[in-house]
């Protein structure tokens, strides 16, 4: 029994080494075909250029020879493709030879019969070949000018060099820029580069001397000068006309009186100016042949009123100048007297559009008397200054209240003020000492009021701009008063704001209980028939026209570029509105305030006030009494 279990444990690792037999393994023929095509690649054909040749760079060497252009043509052509290839020359050209490779070779006229003047070069292998051509091109002479044009080529890089066996010509390059520009002894040789789609066009003609730089300077002039007396300082403006009938400026000298300041300098040729003792040198930027134009902007300090000697500038080295000079008071001043020597009254309109435009009150022109020296020039003037007087920067045209009273002594008051502002930036209002504000507003837009040291309101004022009239615009302020309640019959005294500004004209309606009635006492406010607003600012703008409706197309159209024109116009005055918003003085930041509307009800009464002088407070006495009637009722 031992020996047959050790005999089956020894045949055991032998079967289990015994090799198996090779067997099929099945999968589809599509996942065959892509192992074989992985394991087999095939190698990709090379993709075929869609351009057979190019002309690479053409360079033109000529030599001009009388009527002709004479030189060599180097083609650089690349050739992409294998096997023959036509490749086509610059079109016009006279092609005594044609070389590739030093080997002489024929050109071929085109086969399409559509440019019977256009030559083909045949190349038969791919790479880069150079193709030489000798050619000649023909001289076009007209007007005392040469010119000769080389044709376009659809190449990369055109450069071309031209000899001409002459000196002293200037040259021209047309459909391309010139690179180099050089003369020896002998000859003169120009290198331009083209654009390869345009054709090249050279352009020479004898060089004539200009002998005006050597020839002595001959100027006029024509100055025309604006002195400005401030009570502070004076300011001075200058424009000068240069006319040269001789010769070449490369600058002008301008004499300056004593104690002048130039400023500026300004003009379409002027380089730089300098100021050296009495002289202002003006230079050019580059010697002015025909006219020039220039300002000169001054100041200087002169007396403030009485005998005054009005610098005058002049131009040295002219042999004729025209032109004046104007002076002009600003502020309340005016010219007295007047002393003059090499000079004649004038016009404001003689002396042009910078003298004619100036709007002062007292203003005095004259003319450069002709044939006078400049030396013998002079202008004295007497002036008087006066004591300018204050005038209102700021009113109120307009002021409408509405005040509601009820019978438990509560009283609402809506105060709205038509204001034109042009220099203030608040408006004080004093409530009467019960008053709390609910609300205040400026143009509409909600306002949070400050406080002055007394416990005054301040409210932000509109500005107009500068040299703009002042429109009118709306300030508005609700407020509660508490007081005594009302019995059967009595008085009670209605305060208004007191502002820092003075009133037109004041209009006060009054709503009080149904049950009671009113009558005002004689003050300073009196009664009158309810009549509306009469300031402009009080009244809404009228509302934009219906559009018309058109069945032609022309008028839809018309209707639509309107309508899209107001839309547009809509738009930006939005945007106006929000800048002005954001820009204006005193603007609210934050949580915005509300606005109460004031709610009218009841029985009416109407007061009116003219006059109300600023700092006062207007004030209305009422005498009350209830209805029997109504309290039956």
């Amino acid at each position: 029994m031992l020996w047959l279990s050790t005999a089956l444990l020894m045949a055991t690792p032998c079967l289990a080494q015994e090799p198996r037999s090779a067997g099929w393994v099945v999968i589809p023929v599509a996942e065959y075909r892509n192992l074989h095509s992985k394991a087999y690649p095939v190698e990709a054909e090379p993709e075929i250029s869609p351009v057979q040749a190019t002309l690479t760079r053409v360079d033109y060497d000529l030599r001009i020879a009388g009527d002709l252009a004479k030189g060599h043509v180097i083609l650089t052509i690349d050739v992409l493709k294998n096997g023959w290839v036509s490749v086509p020359i610059p079109a016009g050209l006279l092609v005594r030879e044609a070389r590739l490779d030093n080997n002489l070779v024929s050109l071929v006229a085109s086969a399409d019969g559509k440019n019977p003047g256009q030559f083909n070069a045949i190349l038969s292998h791919s790479g880069r070949s150079i193709l030489i051509l000798e050619v000649a091109l023909p001289v076009a002479a007209s007007a005392g000018s040469e010119s000769v044009t080389l044709p376009s080529a659809d190449s990369g890089v055109t450069r071309a060099t031209i000899e001409l066996a002459r000196q002293g010509v200037d040259i021209q390059v047309a459909g391309g820029l010139l690179s180099e520009s050089s003369q020896s002894a002998v000859n003169s040789k120009w290198v331009a580069y083209g654009k390869g789609d345009e054709p090249l066009t050279f352009t020479w003609r004898r060089k004539t001397e200009d002998h005006r730089t050597t020839q002595a300077l001959r100027l006029r002039s024509d100055l025309i000068e604006l002195v400005s007396l401030g009570e502070d300082s004076t300011s001075i403006y200058t424009e000068v006309a240069v006319n040269v009938t001789q010769g070449a400026a490369r600058e002008v000298r301008v004499q300056l009186p004593e104690n002048v300041t130039i400023n500026q300098v300004l003009g379409a040729m002027v380089s730089d100016w300098q100021v050296t003792g009495p002289e202002l040198t003006v230079k050019f930027l580059e010697p002015l042949e025909q006219n020039s134009r220039f300002t000169i902007t001054a100041e200087t300090r002169l007396p403030r009123d009485g005998q005054i000697q009005i610098p005058l500038l002049s131009l040295l080295n002219t042999e004729r100048d025209s032109g004046g000079v104007a002076v002009e008071v600003l502020g309340a001043g005016e010219i007295k007297e007047i002393k003059s020597q090499g000079l004649e009254e004038a016009d404001a309109t003689d002396l042009g559009e910078m003298v004619s435009s100036r709007q002062s009150p007292s203003l005095a022109a004259f003319r450069f008397r002709p044939a006078s020296e400049k030396s013998a020039r002079a202008l004295a003037i007497s002036v008087a200054r006066y004591t300018q007087q204050a005038v209102l920067m700021a009113n109120i045209e307009e002021a409408r209240y509405q005040v509601l009273m009820s019978k438990e002594g509560k009283t609402l008051v809506q105060a709205r003020y038509a204001v034109r502002n042009n220099q203030r930036n608040f408006v004080k209002v004093t409530l009467p000492a019960s008053g709390v504000v609910w609300s205040a507003s400026v143009s509409g837009k909600p306002a949070r009021p400050g406080q002055s040291p007394d416990g005054s309101l301040l409210l932000p004022l509109e500005k107009a701009r500068g040299g703009e009239e002042a429109q009118p615009f709306i300030v508005e302020i609700v407020y509660v008063l508490r007081g005594t309640a009302w019995q059967d019959k009595g008085r009670t005294h209605l305060a208004l704001p007191a502002l820092d500004l003075p009133v037109s004209r004041t209009g006060l309606l009054v709503y009080y209980p149904p049950l009671f009635r009113v009558t005002s006492e004689p003050g300073s406010f009196r009664s009158e028939a309810y009549t509306g607003p009469s300031s402009p600012a009080f009244s809404p703008p009228p509302p934009p026209p219906l559009p018309v409706a058109s069945a032609s197309p022309v008028g839809i159209m018309a209707d639509a570029d309107k309508g899209r024109d107001d839309k547009d116009e809509k738009a930006t005055q939005e945007l106006i509105e929000k800048f002005r918003s954001k820009s204006r003085a005193g603007g609210v930041t934050g949580i915005l305030p509300i606005r109460v509307e004031f709610p009218a009800f009841g029985p009416s009464t109407y007061l009116v006030s003219e006059l109300t002088s600023e700092g006062q407070s207007p004030a209305a006495d009422l005498n009350y009494q209830r209805d029997k009637k109504a309290g039956a009722r």
